[in-house]
């Protein structure tokens, strides 16, 4: 075979394959960037839209359809995370001018310490809620630990009253608050045993009329209480004439 044939047999038919590629793949390069070129004409929106602030949400489609030339969808992408309460939004383009948004947008469980909230998944967000929600405390990286364990406390004390408020505090001691505003020190170990001892006893110490705002729980067999302080009366004392 000389080498005119295998040039004619192997090498050719590789080069026109490759030529033919190229060719196709600038023909969506160039499709691409036709329709990227397009102005935006309509703005259709998806997903957990009804979870989302209606005026900004409104904001961010009346700013896609005033653009007048071509979008990148990474930058309508990277907008439309901004919006409070969304935990992620794909985008795409349809034919002619149409951009498409999905949002996913988090649910919240709790307040996460003074300023963010926190979702069932252990993600800690920004954003403001109107629903009445219990408070959770501690470092960030508390967040899974918390969640995790906050449905055993709500069930744990459920005798005592309702959980409003979990800390794990920096030492991995645990602390609860009450709506009645009883807090209640649950400590490290044995959180499980110490919680329910107490909220079976709970009801007959209510019962007798006890109040308190702080159960110190982080004894072996039992737990103490410290009494509401009771303010005596205030007396002026006469003076002798």
């Amino acid at each position: 075979m000389t080498l005119r044939t295998i040039l004619r047999q192997r090498v050719l038919p590789a080069v026109a394959a490759a030529f033919v590629v190229a060719l196709l793949a600038a023909g969506a390069w160039y499709g691409y960037g036709a329709l990227a070129s397009r102005p935006v004409t309509e703005v259709v929106l998806g997903g957990d839209v009804d979870r989302l602030p209606p005026q900004i949400v409104a904001e961010f489609t009346r700013e896609l359809e005033r653009r007048t030339v071509g979008t990148s969808l990474a930058s309508v992408r990277d907008n439309a995370k901004r919006i409070p309460w969304v935990r992620d939004a794909s985008v795409r383009r349809r034919y002619p001018g149409t951009i498409e948004v999905r949002f996913e947008a988090y649910r919240a469980l709790a307040h996460w310490n003074d300023d963010r909230l926190v979702s069932p998944d252990g993600e800690i967000f920004a954003a403001e809620s109107p629903a009445p929600l219990p408070r959770f405390n501690g470092a960030d990286s508390a967040a899974p630990a918390i969640v995790r364990t906050y449905p055993d406390l709500v069930r744990w004390l459920a005798p005592a009253g309702v959980v409003a408020e979990v800390t794990l505090t920096p030492r991995a001691t645990w602390e609860v608050t009450l709506a009645s505003g009883l807090h209640v020190a649950l400590g490290r170990d044995d959180v499980q045993a110490r919680a329910e001892r107490f909220a079976a006893a709970w009801p007959q110490l209510a019962a007798r009329g006890i109040e308190t705002k702080y159960a110190d729980l982080r004894y072996p067999n039992g737990f103490a209480l410290r009494q509401a302080a009771v303010q005596a009366p205030v007396t002026t004392p006469k003076k002798k004439r």
